[in-house]
């Protein structure tokens, strides 16, 4: 079970008690625009948010071994995450 919304990695902002999946996706050090889909432990898509203006994400999921795949235009990325029940998660994504 998953509720994705797009936020930014400010923890302060994070609903206490849930499972939270946050962070941003950069290139060469920068910021980067597009998407990020979350795929579970078996590589099913889960869910998709798009990144903030600043590449900032957030998941809200059920706690287990997730992927993060960052897109954006020109490139791709894959970045495993163990997300413990009521825990932050806070990612950062290179393409």
């Amino acid at each position: 079970m998953c509720g994705a919304k797009a936020g930014g990695p400010d923890a302060s902002t994070a609903k206490p008690g849930e499972t939270t999946i946050q962070g941003y996706v950069t290139r060469n050090g920068e910021p980067v625009a597009g998407y990020v889909r979350l795929l579970d432990s078996t590589g099913e898509f889960t869910a998709e948010v798009p990144t903030s203006a600043t590449g900032q994400f957030r998941f809200y999921a059920a706690e287990g071994t997730w992927t993060l795949r960052a897109l954006v235009p020109g490139g791709s990325a894959d970045r495993k995450v163990v997300a413990q029940k009521g825990a932050l998660a806070d990612v950062a994504i290179a393409v």
